[in-house]
């Protein structure tokens, strides 16, 4: 049984979680992007993957060098683009 009160959840847990390829951050903006926002990767949407690449980016801090992290963050903000079309879109499907 899951222990919810510690934070704990066993195997029987439905949660479903991200799981990037080996080496992704290494790759280019693009790449990284189109990765992420892959239900593959991100079984929630891009959003899910958005916030892996947050973290990531939080995660690794001061040990990247600058062109890492400006790679990272054109990454960001191709993601950033990809989550705000897919809301506008859900926005419009629930309008309508």
């Amino acid at each position: 049984m899951a222990d919810i009160k510690n934070g704990r959840r066993g195997p029987e847990s439905n949660v479903e979680c991200a799981h990037p390829r080996a080496n992704l951050f290494s790759q280019g903006p693009e790449v990284i992007a189109e990765s992420l926002a892959s239900k593959e990767v991100s079984p929630q949407g891009p959003a899910s993957g958005m916030r892996l690449l947050t973290f990531y980016i939080n995660y690794a801090g001061r040990r990247l060098n600058p062109s890492q992290r400006r790679n990272l963050e054109k990454a960001r903000k191709l993601l950033s683009v990809r989550v705000t079309r897919d809301l506008r879109e859900k926005e419009r499907s629930k309008a309508a």
